[in-house]
């Protein structure tokens, strides 16, 4: 019995590690885009002088239901006292931003900004959309 050594040339083209990579491509882009977008949609009062956040600013959001999110999850005022906590031990100094809808009680946004009062956060904001003339 006769072993060939000789190896056949091998001529056709695999393709199977550049569509592994173009898939991992289209989900690290799909992860990106998605990252980006903070707390939920709410219509927002409007206001002229309104300026961009930092990236590593916190969201609370207040919608039209009187529903508190912190970081687009749902919390109640206890829940968002132990986040604000956790993330105050981490960063002590972090910038928030409470977004109202237009249409939210009053009460709930100054009992969430009283909250922020009692921990000491002094980097607090609230956002508006900008005003079109």
């Amino acid at each position: 019995m006769k072993i060939n050594t000789q190896a056949k040339p091998y001529d056709d083209i695999n393709i199977t590690p550049m569509l592994d990579l173009a898939f991992v491509l289209l989900v690290i882009f799909i992860i990106m885009t998605t990252a980006s977008v903070q707390g939920i949609k709410v219509n927002l009062p409007k206001a002229s002088s309104a300026q961009s956040l930092q990236s590593n600013t916190k969201a609370i959001t207040i919608d039209d239901a009187g529903q508190v999110y912190y970081e687009a999850f749902p919390v109640s005022m206890s829940e968002l006292e132990d986040r604000l906590r956790n993330q105050q031990a981490q960063t002590p100094d972090f910038p928030v931003v409470v977004k109202g809808d237009g249409q939210v009680q009053y009460a709930k946004v100054v009992a969430v900004l009283d909250l922020l009062r009692r921990l000491d956060i002094t980097k607090f904001g609230l956002v508006t959309g900008k005003a079109g003339k």
